[in-house]
């Protein structure tokens, strides 16, 4: 029987760093499903932000050890740092869980399998910053690949000046202001339980202000190989997107595309679809309650 989180947490051990009584502006929430093998870098780059943050970590119910590994990580890197156990498979549902233990103003959403450089967060809030701004989005890029970085970046500062009230980037480089998140109605499995979240945020958080985008902000997802074929959408769906999203969003998202997406069983779920992964099996650690 698959439980609501806050039926099935139970407290964690007492191994956190002590942390200034000043909340930090910024939190954090990373879900994760079987990631053992990226977690550990991924954490090292956080640790290295120039900001301050409270991570909250959502186990979705992994079977390979992923939990142990966060924790270990979370510890010898000094992360402020809590963990929860969403046992309902998809990431909507882990980000709801994670969003609700939120008290900053601000969050970012961030991918377990993905570097982000040190000063990740302190260019979000440059462009957090700017007037009726509310949330942000973060190019992809290489990690060590100067040539694709300066293509992408020159790709993202015009990009959304010609396809405008869009979603220009991923959920892995999302970043928000908590309250207009909450306005816009947060991560809602009932309203959205489908592939592509991060777009349909971006269509409701796009009624709440602007949506920044900027050339030195971005991150770089890792080499791994993916399925693509279980999360994509259709030539027509995207041109579609493209030439309704900015007048006729609600129709696009909850009319069409998730009729569509319903039909061929996409729902949030599929995101952790891994064929070539050999699954680990081991029993998670206890959870901590937000």
């Amino acid at each position: 029987m698959l439980l609501d989180v806050a039926n099935d947490i139970d407290r964690a051990p007492a191994t956190r760093r002590v942390v200034p009584t000043r909340p930090a502006d910024w939190s954090i929430v990373m879900p994760f499903f079987n990631e053992r093998d990226f977690l550990g870098d991924t954490l090292a780059s956080l640790a290295a932000q120039t900001r301050r943050f409270k991570l909250i970590l959502v186990d979705n119910g992994s079977t390979d050890g992923s939990a142990q590994v966060a924790i270990h990580a979370c510890v010898a890197l000094g992360l402020d740092w809590t963990l929860l156990s969403e046992r309902r498979p998809g990431k909507v549902f882990a980000l709801t869980a994670g969003l609700a233990c939120v008290r900053s103003p601000l969050v970012a959403t961030c991918d377990a399998d993905t570097w982000y450089p040190p000063e990740y967060l302190a260019e979000a809030e440059t462009l957090l910053a700017a007037r009726g701004s509310v949330a942000a989005g973060a190019f992809f890029a290489g990690r060590d690949d100067a040539a694709e970085q300066r293509r992408k970046a020159w790709h993202i500062s015009i990009m959304p000046s010609l396809l405008r009230r869009q979603c220009h980037t991923g959920g892995a480089g999302q970043v928000f202001r908590t309250a207009a998140l909450r306005r816009a109605g947060g991560f809602d499995a009932a309203r959205w339980n489908y592939v592509l979240e991060d777009h349909e945020i971006i269509h409701r958080v796009h009624r709440e202000g602007r949506v920044k985008y900027g050339a030195r902000f971005w991150c770089a997802p890792s080499p791994r190989e993916r399925n693509r074929e279980s999360i994509r959408w259709t030539l027509g769906e995207r041109i579609l997107y493209h030439a309704l999203a900015p007048v006729a969003g609600d129709w696009f998202f909850y009319r069409f595309l998730a009729r569509r997406l319903d039909r061929r069983s996409m729902t949030s779920e599929r995101i952790r679809e891994r064929p070539f992964q050999a699954l680990r099996i081991v029993d998670a650690p206890a959870a901590s309650m937000c």
